[in-house]
């Protein structure tokens, strides 16, 4: 075996770097490659081997490359610079960073929570034991974190001859299960780590392999794209305001952007131009900036976004669903429950939710799989494939993609008790409403006077008013008077009842078809907000839930602020969450005065208006 000493060797080039794991059961030869990895690439100090080789002699044990790895690990651990976590060889130009960490629990727990990320595989089996249960939930760890780029090195080759039929026989049956769990592995290497064969030459006793070596295969795994020459993704961590400018602040992830550039705010559609750039301490403002830069940026024009919105360009959008699939690693004192209220937290992002699926359990201990049966709670430690549903529409991508918009943590009464990362989007009920909507803002044709413009000159902004509930309580009255004590206060406002539109726009429409008058029902609402009105309106035509028939809407109307108010005819619990509650008919008047209070609350209106409007827009 040849080493060499890199102190005695001009600086290698390092073209660039990539993350990878080493994964196998204990016996299966992991800490044999990974000193022969180091030996072969030398990696290890001049006279490393023969030190070991002395020592082994002396103590009268066979000489094993794993004693490498050990010793090699232990010199890392003393330097104050080397996470003990991870070591590293060079080879071909890139340098291998191997995250290792002390069992399965904390290295997934790092790899759902950002601390590492694992950009391809090397996953070892015993070509002498076959196929086990542990190469299995290894796999299925690869594949619960995205982990796409996999090399199987069937270990041990010398201990079954050299046999191909051995080989082709677990080649078979591995790449069978990979493919159950959608991992397809690039290569798999017959080899023997403790001799030598095709980990870094071509083994002499495999002729009739004629795939690459393992460094060979590592050489074939694609690297993550430099954050910079990535699609752009900035995060808003919030909007400031000065007098008449407008920053909107944050930390570009990936990607650049420059002025002149046009801006997409995900999920809120809003589009418009960089006008300028601004960096702290920076004279004079940059024309461009990149990933890893903390900026703020001003638009041509005032739009309505706020803290959590992802900025992109148009030819590379975030996702946006309310529901995503993932896998989360729960660190809670009490169990993950079905059902139950959390926040998740996805970049800026911060949005109530619940766990609407569990569909597979791993204990990280030893990953084992957990009783699937009716799981309906997640315990410590545990390592889970769920779906989870957010209140409102989030921005985010898929993990393997962009690593920041596509991590989250769930908040559980203010502790951080889970890390997670999304592997695929669901589609929910408004998907499609949403994609038609996008489509629409992205073609609207504007005119001079933005909602921005006209909320300084109303006095307050665009905002829809739903009032829900059983019928016979009301709701028409307390619109009408809504209604009365806006105009009378000066504001703009109209009373949209759904009853018009199917008398005239909807004449066409049967009953069945309710999603579709909902539908152009969203659709002329966005026309009315559009002109700055507060537009009141009922859910008493929809032959739809009011929670789905609202939720339609607020994808058709979005970002325009939406108040809701439930009315009932007794003093029971309303059947769906709504800003306000009332019980009805009784005094309109008051109710009506009640929503004015509420919308103020909520900054869409300003205090009473005299003949100079004095309204602070605010986002």
């Amino acid at each position: 075996m040849a080493t060499c000493n890199p102190e005695t060797q001009s600086a290698p080039d390092i073209r660039d770097r990539m993350n990878i794991v080493i994964v196998g059961h204990v016996d299966h030869g992991k800490s044999t490659l990974l000193g022969r990895l180091y030996a072969d690439t030398g990696t290890l100090p001049e006279g490393k081997v023969e030190k070991i080789q002395a020592i082994c002699k002396q103590q009268g044990k066979e000489f094993e490359y794993a004693f490498l790895f050990d010793a090699f690990l232990e010199e890392q651990q003393q330097g104050i610079t080397i996470d003990t976590a991870r070591t590293f060889f060079q080879w071909a130009g890139r340098q291998y960073i191997i995250i290792d960490a002390p069992g399965h629990k904390e290295f997934l727990k790092n790899m759902v929570s950002g601390a590492a990320r694992a950009e391809a595989a090397l996953l070892l089996i015993d070509a002498l034991e076959g196929v086990r249960d542990q190469s299995k939930r290894h796999g299925l760890l690869l594949s619960m974190l995205g982990v796409k780029q996999v090399t199987v090195v069937v270990n041990k080759m010398d201990l079954v001859g050299y046999r191909q039929d051995t080989f082709d026989s677990i080649e078979k049956e591995y790449r069978d299960f990979l493919g159950q769990l959608n991992v397809t592995p690039q290569f798999v290497i017959p080899a023997s780590a403790k001799l030598g064969d095709n980990i870094a030459t071509p083994s002499a006793h495999m002729s009739w392999f004629t795939g690459p070596t393992v460094l060979d295969s590592l050489a074939e795994f694609s690297s993550e794209t430099a954050k910079t020459e990535k699609p752009l993704r900035f995060p808003l961590q919030d909007v400031y305001k000065f007098d008449a400018r407008r920053i909107l602040a944050g930390r570009i992830t990936s990607g650049r952007l420059k002025v002149g550039d046009r801006l997409i705010c995900s999920p809120s559609n809003k589009t418009a131009v960089v006008q300028s750039i601004e960096a702290f301490n920076i004279e004079p403002p940059p024309a461009q900036a990149v990933a890893g830069q903390s900026i703020g940026i001003t638009l041509d024009e005032q739009i309505f976004v706020e803290r959590g919105e992802v900025v992109s360009h148009e030819t590379s959008l975030p996702l946006v669903s309310t529901t995503f699939r993932a896998n989360l690693f729960w660190l809670g004192r009490r169990p993950l429950e079905m059902n139950k209220q959390y926040l998740v937290r996805l970049g800026t992002q911060e949005v109530e939710c619940q766990v609407s699926s569990i569909h597979r359990i791993v204990d990280a201990n030893d990953l084992s799989l957990a009783d699937q049966e009716q799981k309906t709670s997640v315990q410590r430690n545990e390592v889970a494939d769920i779906s989870i549903r957010a209140k409102s529409p989030l921005a985010f991508d898929l993990y393997t993609q962009f690593e920041t918009t596509g991590r989250f943590v769930l908040i559980d009464n203010y502790d951080v008790a889970g890390g997670g990362i999304i592997t695929e989007m669901v589609q929910d009920r408004e998907g499609t409403l949403r994609v038609e909507a996008q489509k629409r803002d992205f073609a609207w044709v504007q005119g001079d006077v933005t909602l921005a413009d006209r909320a300084k000159h109303y006095g307050h902004r665009a905002a829809l008013v739903l009032l829900v509930g059983p019928n016979a309580t009301g709701k028409t009255f307390l619109s009408k008077k809504l209604e009365s004590l806006l105009v009378a206060e000066g504001r703009h406002a109209y009373m949209l009842d759904p009853e018009n539109l199917r008398r005239g726009l909807d004449a066409d429409l049967h009953k069945e078809e309710a999603l579709e008058f909902v539908r152009r029902y969203g659709e002329v609402a966005r026309l009315l907000v559009d002109t700055g009105l507060v537009v009141i309106s009922t859910t008493n035509s929809f032959h739809l839930p009011a929670d789905q028939a609202i939720e339609a809407i607020r994808t058709l109307v979005h970002p325009t602020p939406i108040l809701t108010a439930y009315m009932s005819k007794d003093a029971q619990e309303p059947l769906i969450e709504a800003d306000l509650s009332f019980t009805g008919p009784e005094d309109f008047t008051t109710s009506a005065h009640e929503i004015l209070e509420a919308l103020k609350r909520k900054g869409i209106l300003a205090e009473a208006l005299g003949n100079q409007p004095a309204f602070q827009f605010s986002i």
